[in-house]
């Protein structure tokens, strides 16, 4: 399709030439007849004479390929009778005095030439309807006295114009032949290069859909491809954690619910048999198991609402430093019937955050809990600071005691939902793993950022940054 359009353009384009040539061969006998029309003032002379005409167009246009541009000369054939005639032959009389026959006439079918006047009248010539002409000025004093109008060309017959486009097509099918086969050559190899690792990542990313997250692909390239392999590895390898995370939750969530219920079902029947005797140790009991549950089930409803955004948050700026003082009291207290020591260590600068204090309190309180439950420790130390290493400066709260730790495989999961470092899953030392979980809830609210790590005094620490107003 495209060859065709370049060989039509070509054509257009030679025709156009052609007839803009011819156009500006006809220049000397406009001149002619411009000085015929100053000669005898009007065009009197020129009224019906196609011959006189003709054979002006003939003088002039003897050494030019247009004389025999068909139909100048008219024949059975639309073709000049013999060899073309002579320059001296052309005259009005031969050599011998005799007067030669009058120059053929236009053919009947169409006409190539024709003298206008200023109102584009027919003057000599022949002119009819459905041809395109051609015309150019005749201008005498500033003033356009008549047209020399010439039909244009829509196709070639003959001339080296014709033989340049026949060429120029044969070469455009020889270079289209040439480069259909170089795309051939390139476009296959390239494909097989772009599409194959397409129809890899399909076919992976079709297995991701049926839960199958063990299919990495390994696409040795640096391209976009390259980028689009590693970036699915890492979706699937997000995919099948988030797939384990949500089996342990099942399992864990099932664990925590059966058990108080199995106790409490329990000591119910046992009750109720007389088994064991209805006293009221044995109500406080089952109370005790009642009473658990009821924390598991406040823990969960308060940890899926962070997950869905329901937790509320009525935000104002807090002086961090004054939100610690005031719940230092009551700190030290929890942690002197627990028989560890609190120690404080404040900066002097004025760290204010917006924030929402009773959350705040909410944070602080499960962390120190967290600390009498689990550390085993006799010493606790909250310090307060600006943490100026970073970009912008951050409030940096730690906590830390003194007790066993935690192992490096259970730093980076504290804060899940329901893990826990004591696998017997005791309820007395195990806990139920939502404590950290909502902590790390609320301080992602206010921007921040909460990590365990390894305690100074060689127990656990929690680190919180939250951002200064």
């Amino acid at each position: 399709m495209l060859v065709l359009l370049i060989q039509w353009s070509i054509g257009k384009g030679m025709i156009e030439y052609v007839n803009t040539k011819e156009k500006q061969t006809l220049v000397p006998i406009v001149k002619k007849l411009t000085e015929e029309y100053k000669k005898n003032g009007d065009w009197q002379g020129w009224y019906g004479q196609q011959n006189k005409l003709h054979r002006l167009i003939a003088d002039h246009l003897l050494e030019s390929e247009f004389l025999n541009r068909p139909p100048f000369f008219s024949s059975q054939q639309h073709k000049p009778p013999g060899p073309r005639p002579r320059h001296d032959k052309l005259r009005n009389e031969s050599p011998k005095g005799k007067h030669l026959p009058p120059p053929p006439r236009l053919s009947d079918s169409s006409a190539h030439y024709a003298l206008l006047d200023s109102n584009k009248t027919l003057i000599a010539g022949m002119v009819f309807k459905g041809l395109e002409f051609s015309k150019t000025k005749i201008v005498v004093n500033d003033k356009t006295v008549g047209f020399l109008a010439v039909t244009k060309r829509d196709q070639l017959t003959q001339g080296y114009e014709l033989d340049f486009i026949e060429q120029q097509q044969e070469y455009s099918w020889l270079i289209a032949m040439l480069l259909m086969s170089l795309v051939t050559l390139v476009a296959l190899p390239l494909a097989r290069h772009v599409v194959e690792p397409i129809k890899l990542i399909t076919r992976g990313v079709h297995k991701l859909t049926q839960g199958n997250y063990k299919q990495p692909i390994h696409l040795k390239r640096k391209d976009e491809l390259g980028e689009l392999s590693r970036d699915y590895n890492e979706l699937a390898v997000t995919l099948s954690e988030n797939e384990t995370a949500r089996k342990r939750w099942l399992a864990n969530i099932s664990h925590e619910l059966r058990t108080p219920i199995a106790i409490l079902s329990g000591e119910l029947e046992a009750m109720l048999d007389d088994i064991r005797p209805l006293t009221k140790s044995n109500i406080s009991s089952a109370n005790d198991e009642l009473q658990h549950l009821k924390r598991l089930i406040e823990d969960l409803q308060q940890l899926t609402s962070a997950d869905i955004g329901g937790m509320r948050y009525r935000k104002q700026h807090e002086d961090l430093a004054e939100l610690l003082q005031s719940e230092m009291e009551k700190y030290r207290f929890y942690l002197s019937d627990a028989g560890m020591k609190l120690n404080l260590e404040f900066t002097d600068e004025n760290i204010a955050v917006y924030a929402d204090k009773t959350r705040l309190y909410q944070l602080f309180e499960n962390i120190v809990n967290n600390a009498i439950k689990y550390s085993n420790g006799t010493e606790l130390n909250i310090s307060l600071r600006v943490d100026k290493k970073s970009a912008e400066p951050l409030a940096l709260i730690t906590f830390e005691d003194d007790g066993a730790g935690v192992d490096n495989m259970h730093l980076d999961n504290l804060f899940e939902h329901l893990y826990r470092v004591e696998n017997s899953r005791n309820r007395k030392t195990g806990g139920s793993g939502l404590g950290l979980s909502i902590c790390r809830h609320i301080v992602t609210a206010h921007q921040g950022k909460i990590t365990a790590e390894h305690a100074s005094l060689g127990g656990l620490a929690i680190v919180i940054k939250l951002p200064i107003a």
